[in-house]
């Protein structure tokens, strides 16, 4: 759907020409949040070449949940790691908007960063890799009520559901408990009897790079700098 021509006007009068335009039109109105131009510029061209329309651009979390208020965008779309934090803006943003769908962009997010942002009330959590072409489709899904995740993700999703119930506390020094998945445990006793990530994926039969995403949530959980540290902690 192309967008049509906006009428001779000029600053703030062009714009809310272009906004009622598009609402009457039906189109859908996407504010986009990145801290770098280039980006933004990049995601606006995509989305616009396929009649979607970019109400609104932020640079930071504080802008983007201000232009959220202001403009009632159909979909925002945000950075992970804006300033200020895109999760924070994610959950300021359902809290008042319930009908404006949030999804979070990210470059290579954590366990955490995925969970966090669903808890945030995201509708969706997307790699920056995903292919510009199929963003649109994306976020028409994503208003239709269907959930935006790569297959990788969802395959984390399903283990985490399926883990929930086997979670076990740990008792590391200084009286702190710490909560860990089943495959946590697992990855955590093969790191104590020495092997390497790639013959924990062997023995698991699991890849390489999961192997690396639990390791992460381990040090993360235990407030260690890497598997050494964690370790020693664990003599």
């Amino acid at each position: 759907m192309a967008l049509r021509q906006p009428l001779p006007a000029r600053g703030h009068d062009a714009q809310n020409a272009r906004d009622h335009r598009t609402q009457d039109a039906g189109i859908i109105r996407v504010l986009v949040a990145d801290d770098h131009p280039p980006t933004r510029a990049g995601v606006r061209i995509a989305l616009e070449r396929r009649g979607l329309y970019v109400c609104a651009e932020a640079a930071d979390a504080e802008t983007a949940v201000a232009a959220a208020f202001r403009e009632h965008p159909d979909v925002c779309l945000l950075d992970l790691r804006i300033p200020g934090g895109g999760i924070a803006a994610t959950a300021a943003i359902t809290a008042k908007l319930p009908d404006t769908a949030v999804v979070v962009l990210a470059d290579e997010p954590g366990d955490g960063d995925l969970f966090d942002a669903l808890r945030a009330g995201a509708a969706g959590f997307l790699l920056k890799d995903t292919n510009p072409s199929r963003l649109a489709d994306v976020l028409r899904g994503v208003l239709r009520g269907e959930a935006a995740l790569p297959r990788r993700l969802v395959s984390r999703l399903m283990e985490e559901f399926r883990e929930r119930g086997s979670r076990q506390s740990l008792e590391i020094p200084g009286g702190r408990a710490v909560e860990l998945t089943g495959r946590e445990w697992e990855v955590l006793e093969l790191m104590r009897r020495g092997l390497a990530t790639q013959e924990i994926a062997q023995r698991l039969f699991i890849s390489p790079g999961t192997v690396r995403t639990h390791v992460a949530a381990i040090l993360r959980k235990l407030r260690v700098p890497d598997r050494e540290a964690a370790l020693r902690l664990l003599r």
